[in-house]
C-alpha cells in the first residue's frame, strides 16, 4: 500500500466537466483518495455528478468549496477563462491546486498565479499528465542516452476533429482557441527538451487561422522555435482536423525517436526508435497518464517528492503561448473577472 493510500488526499472538484472522470475520478478511485465535495453553477448537475462518481457531498458554490476545511486539494477543470481566477482564489484559501492547462488566460495572470502559489506555500501544478507517463519518460531517456546523437529537431502536432460551435473552446471570452486547448501540449513538449538543447527555446515565427464565426479565436496555429544549441522545433495544433493526432518526433544527428500519441499514450503506447542499431518499437504500457500524474501529485503533497512541473513552468508556458498569438496576428486571451 502506498503512502497516498495510507493517507488519502481530500479532494474538492470545481464544476462537473466531462474531463473530470478520466482525469481525476478514475485515478482517485484507483489510489483510494477521497472525493470530498463538488460544486457546480447548476446544483442539480453537481448532485448528478456526485451520485455518478461517489463524491461525498455537494456544496452550493465554488466559494463554499474553497472555504470547506475538509477540502485540502482543489481540482480545477473549468473552462480556460476560469482557470486563473479560481486558481488564485484556491491558493488564497490555502489549498493545494491541480489545475487543467493552461493555468491562466494570459502571461500576466499566470505570473499572478505563480506569485500566489509562492505566497501560499502549497503545491500548485498544471495538469500536463503526459509528462508522467513512461512514453514521455522513455523519449527523454533515449535523447539522454545519446543513441540518436545530438538533438537537431523536434516536431509536435496535437490535433482533433472540431468540437461543436457552441463549445466553450471556441469562445474568446472564455479564453478559447486551438493553442489554449491543444497547442499548450505541443509547445510544452518542445520546451521540455531544453536540458538537451542548451536551454529554453525561443519563438522564431508563428502563423495561424481564425475560426469562422468566432472572431479572434484560432482554429489552428503553427509555431517555429529555436534552441540556444541550434536545434529547431515545430509546435503545431489544429482544433478542426480530419482526425485525432497527437504525435511527437525527435530527430538527432544519428537517428530519431517518435511517439504516435504522446498526449494520450494509454490509447497508443508505442515509442519507435530508428538509429544505427536499426529500427525497433517499444511498448510502454496503457496505464493512464492521469493515474501517473495523480500519484506524483499526491507524493508531492504527502511527502514533498519533487515534481517536474510547478507554477514557474506554468508561467513560462503561458508566456510562450502569448508570444505565439502575437506573432500569428492574434491577441492574447482576455482574463475573466469573477463575481464576489
Amino acid at each position: 500500500m502506498s503512502e497516498a493510500v495510507a493517507e488519502p488526499l481530500r479532494i474538492g472538484v470545481l464544476g462537473a466537466a466531462r474531463i473530470t472522470e478520466r482525469a481525476l475520478i478514475d485515478p482517485a478511485r484507483a489510489a483510494g483518495h477521497r472525493l470530498v465535495a463538488v460544486a457546480a453553477r447548476d446544483r442539480s448537475r453537481a448532485e448528478a455528478f456526485a451520485a455518478d462518481h461517489g463524491v461525498e457531498r455537494v456544496v452550493d458554490s465554488y466559494a463554499d468549496l474553497l472555504a470547506d476545511p475538509e477540502v485540502e486539494v482543489v481540482y480545477n477543470p473549468l473552462a480556460n477563462g476560469m482557470h486563473g481566477p479560481w486558481n488564485l482564489a484556491a491558493l488564497a484559501a490555502g489549498k493545494h491546486v491541480l489545475s487543467e492547462k493552461p493555468s491562466a488566460s494570459n502571461a500576466e495572470e499566470a505570473t499572478e498565479v505563480r506569485e500566489a502559489a509562492a505566497k501560499a506555500g502549497t503545491v500548485f501544478m498544471e495538469a500536463f499528465h503526459y509528462l508522467f507517463h513512461p512514453v514521455t519518460r522513455r523519449l527523454h531517456e533515449i535523447v539522454e542516452s545519446g543513441e540518436i546523437g545530438e538533438l537537431r529537431r523536434v516536431e509536435t502536432l496535437v490535433a482533433i476533429p472540431a468540437p461543436p460551435d457552441t463549445d466553450p473552446r471556441w469562445s474568446l471570452a472564455l479564453a478559447g482557441g486551438a493553442v489554449m486547448d491543444l497547442g499548450c501540449y505541443s509547445l510544452h513538449a518542445v520546451r521540455m527538451l531544453a536540458p538537451w538543447a542548451g536551454g529554453a527555446p525561443r519563438l522564431v515565427s508563428a502563423r495561424g487561422g481564425e475560426r469562422a464565426g468566432a472572431p479572434g479565436v484560432d482554429e489552428w496555429l503553427d509555431a517555429e522555435l529555436e534552441f540556444p544549441g541550434g536545434a529547431t522545433g515545430s509546435a503545431r495544433c489544429h482544433m478542426a482536423y480530419d482526425e485525432l493526432e497527437m504525435s511527437c518526433r525527435i530527430v538527432g544527428t544519428e537517428g530519431e525517436v517518435s511517439a504516435p500519441n504522446f498526449v494520450l499514450p494509454q490509447l497508443d503506447d508505442r515509442v519507435v526508435v530508428r538509429s544505427a542499431r536499426g529500427e525497433r518499437t517499444e511498448r510502454l504500457g496503457t496505464r493512464s497518464s492521469y493515474t501517473y500524474q495523480l500519484e506524483a501529485f499526491a507524493a508531492r503533497v504527502r511527502g514533498g517528492a519533487p515534481l517536474p512541473l510547478g507554477p514557474q513552468d506554468a508561467a513560462a508556458t503561458m508566456t510562450l503561448i502569448d508570444a505565439c498569438y502575437r506573432a500569428a496576428g492574434f491577441e492574447p486571451r482576455p482574463r475573466t473577472v469573477i463575481g464576489g
